[in-house]
C-alpha cells in the first residue's frame, strides 16, 4: 500500500486527512479544506510518481544569466545573476541542491528558459533537469496578463518563467531529448542550407549589377547559368563590357572544357558572338565600380560553391551512419540531401510526437480553423518551421513524378478547385503523415501500403 504522505493533489497519493487550514487543493484554497473538514472526507494520493518541487526561471543573456527559483506555492527561495560558462552552471546547481535538498532528484526541478539550444542547455539536461525551452512570444504574452505598464527588467523576466513553467508546465513541452547523431546533422544539414540560401542572394546581386552595366552578360551566360563555375571564372577574368569583348574563344574554351561542357566550340563561338553585341553603356567611372562589385561577387560565389559541395560530403556521412536513414530514404520525394533536413528538423526523439496530427501540426503542412459564431475559415499555417516546410515542399513537388498515388492525390485536389500550392500543400500534408507512420513502425514505404485507395482508382481508370 502506498505510504502516508500529507501533500497536495499533483503529489502521491495516499490517505490524508483533512486537517483545517491545510489545503489539498492544488491552488491553497481554504474554502477547499474547510469543506472537507465539515464533511470528513479523506482525500487519496498516490504515491508513485516524481512531483516537481522546485521551479527556475533563467532569463540568458550572452555573457550572464539571471535565475529565479520558486517553490511550488510560488515564493521565491533565490535570485541570482550568473556569469555564462561552466562556473556559472556549477553554482547554479549548488543554488538549486541547496534548495532541493540531500533526498532531492534532479527530475523534481523544472527549468524555463527561451531557447532550446546551446551550451547551457545542454548542460541543464545533462544535470537531469525537466528542461522547458519556451517561445518568447509565448513568454511575452503570459507577462501581458500581470504587468500592464510595460516595466521590464532581467530580474522581473526570470520570475516570469518561473512563474510560467510553475502555473501551465502541463500545456509546455520540454526540450526534445535528440540523439547526439540527429543534432550532428541538424548543425551541418542547417549550414549546408544557409550557404545555398546566401548562394541565391548573391547571385540575385550579381544579377542586378550586370543589368544595371552589362546586361549582354546576362545573355551571353544565360544557358550557362550565374553560378556555374565557368561563368563565374568568366566573370572574374572579365566583369566589364570591354574586357569581355576582348575575350578570345580559346579562352572562353578553356573554361567550358574545365567545367566540363560539351558542344564546346559552338558554345564558346556564340558566347564571344553575345559579349561584343552592341550596348548602351554607363560612364566609365560607374562601368569600374560595377564591374570591381561584380568580380567581388564572383570570387564569393566561387567560395560558397566550393564550400556547399563540402559541406554536402559531411551532410550524407552523417546522415547515411542515423538508424533512420533507410526509413527517410524510402519515402517518394527525399533524396541524400533534402532527407537530411527533414530528419533534422523533425528530430528523432521518439515521443515527441503523439501522433501523426502533432507532426503534421509542426511541419505547418496542416490547415488552421478559425471559428467564432457563424464564421468559420480554414486558413494555412503561416507560424512553421520554414526550413522544414521548405523541405517538404521540395519532397511534395518530387514526389509527383516518383510517387504514381501523389500525383493521382495532387490530380484530385486541383480537380476540387485548388491551385497549385494548396494542392501541393495537401499532398505534403499526406506525405507527413505516411512518414511518420513509417518511423512508429520502422518499416519502409511501400506504395501500395501509403496509397492503396488511390492506387485502386487508377487500375480502374486504366481497364
Amino acid at each position: 500500500m502506498p505510504p502516508l504522505v500529507a501533500g497536495r493533489l499533483d503529489r502521491c497519493w495516499a490517505v490524508v486527512p483533512a486537517v483545517s487550514g491545510v489545503s489539498t487543493d492544488p491552488l491553497g484554497r481554504v474554502p477547499f479544506s474547510r469543506w472537507l473538514l465539515k464533511t470528513g472526507l479523506s482525500v487519496v494520493i498516490y504515491a508513485g510518481r516524481s512531483e516537481t518541487l522546485l521551479f527556475v526561471g533563467d532569463d540568458w543573456a550572452e555573457d550572464h544569466h539571471d535565475v529565479e527559483i520558486q517553490d511550488e506555492a510560488g515564493r521565491k527561495l533565490a535570485a541570482r545573476r550568473l556569469p555564462e560558462g561552466a562556473g556559472g552552471i556549477a553554482r547554479l546547481h549548488e543554488l538549486i541542491a541547496a534548495h532541493l535538498g540531500d533526498d532531492g532528484d534532479p527530475g523534481q526541478v523544472a527549468v524555463a528558459i527561451e531557447t532550446d539550444r546551446g551550451l547551457w542547455v545542454q548542460a541543464l539536461i545533462a544535470a537531469g533537469y525537466q528542461v522547458y525551452g519556451l517561445n518568447p512570444k509565448a513568454v511575452a504574452r503570459f507577462k501581458e496578463r500581470y504587468n500592464l505598464s510595460g516595466a521590464k527588467s532581467d530580474a522581473a523576466d526570470a520570475h516570469a518563467l518561473a512563474d510560467m513553467v510553475r502555473a501551465e508546465r502541463h500545456q509546455l513541452r520540454n526540450v526534445a531529448a535528440d540523439t547526439t547523431g540527429a543534432q550532428a546533422i541538424k548543425v551541418v544539414a542547417r549550414a549546408h542550407q544557409t550557404l545555398i540560401w546566401e548562394r541565391t542572394r548573391h547571385t540575385l546581386r550579381l544579377r542586378s549589377a550586370l543589368r544595371e552595366f552589362f546586361p549582354a552578360a546576362l545573355a551571353a551566360y544565360a544557358e550557362l547559368g550565374l553560378t556555374s563555375g565557368d561563368t563565374l571564372e568568366l566573370l572574374a577574368r572579365a566583369p566589364g563590357p570591354a574586357a569581355a569583348a576582348k575575350l578570345t574563344t580559346a579562352q572562353i574554351a578553356a573554361a567550358l572544357k574545365r567545367a566540363r561542357r560539351r558542344g564546346v566550340p559552338a558554345r564558346a563561338q556564340a558566347i564571344k558572338d553575345a559579349l561584343r553585341v552592341p550596348q548602351l553603356a554607363q560612364p566609365a567611372a560607374i562601368t569600374a565600380a560595377y564591374a570591381a562589385a561584380v568580380q567581388a561577387t564572383a570570387a564569393i560565389l566561387t567560395t560558397l560553391n566550393e564550400q556547399i559541395s563540402r559541406l554536402e560530403t559531411h551532410v550524407e556521412t552523417h546522415f547515411l551512419q542515423h538508424p533512420d536513414a533507410d526509413v527517410y530514404l524510402s519515402q517518394p520525394g527525399i533524396g541524400p540531401v533534402n532527407g537530411p533536413r527533414v530528419l533534422a528538423e523533425f528530430g528523432d526523439a521518439p515521443h515527441r510526437y503523439a501522433s501523426a496530427k502533432a507532426r503534421k501540426n509542426y511541419a505547418g503542412s496542416s490547415p488552421v480553423t478559425r471559428a467564432s459564431g457563424r464564421s468559420k475559415v480554414v486558413l494555412a499555417r503561416f507560424i512553421r518551421n520554414n526550413r522544414l516546410t521548405d523541405a517538404l515542399h521540395t519532397q511534395a513537388l518530387a514526389a509527383l513524378t516518383a510517387s504514381p498515388g501523389a500525383r493521382a492525390y495532387y490530380d484530385k485536389q486541383r480537380n476540387r478547385g485548388l491551385g497549385h500550392n494548396a494542392a501541393l500543400r495537401q499532398v505534403s500534408n499526406r506525405l507527413v503523415g505516411i512518414l511518420h507512420g513509417c518511423l512508429k513502425t520502422s518499416t519502409r514505404y511501400t506504395e501500395a501500403t501509403a496509397w492503396p485507395v488511390t492506387i485502386t482508382d487508377t487500375r480502374n481508370l486504366l481497364a
